[in-house]
């Protein structure tokens, strides 16, 4: 596959309450999304909605924002498995594998409240259930 030379821009959603203020405040410079679209250089927006998602207007929107890190994961139902950058999942090289218990510092800069691995976990599954021995890509991305 050829890499992609062009800046994408994208326009997320942000639903999880607690987080809004604090990404329009700028305190919260991180979310976690799922699939392997963005690369370091893309422009990101946030939005709101006003009523019911994807059904109503957006209630707010942030200017575009570049993106400084990407960081390619895989989540499972037991944590998170850290991937290198061409894809490769890092535990072939040396167990990259975080418990959710080992993931509050990914929490606190989510915006997760309480800012626990425990609670991210049960934000995540929430919104993407995963089952046991399944797999979701996904990246955390920051700006």
């Amino acid at each position: 596959m050829k890499p992609r030379t062009r800046v994408k821009k994208f326009n997320l959603p942000l639903t999880y309450a607690p987080k809004i203020a604090g990404v329009l405040d700028g305190t919260i410079r991180q979310t976690i999304r799922p699939g392997w679209k963005f690369m370091v250089g893309d422009l990101v927006s946030f939005h709101g909605w006003a009523g019911r998602p994807y059904h109503s207007k957006w209630s707010f929107r942030t200017e575009y924002r570049p993106l400084v890190e990407v960081i390619s994961i895989e989540i499972e139902s037991r944590g998170f498995v850290w991937m290198s950058c061409d894809g490769r999942n890092e535990t072939d090289r040396g167990a990259m594998y975080s418990k959710w218990d080992e993931l509050d510092r990914i929490a606190h800069l989510d915006g997760i409240d309480p800012p626990t691995g425990q609670a991210l976990k049960t934000v995540l599954l929430g919104m993407h259930p995963i089952r046991d021995g399944e797999k979701m890509q996904a990246q955390i991305i920051r700006w």
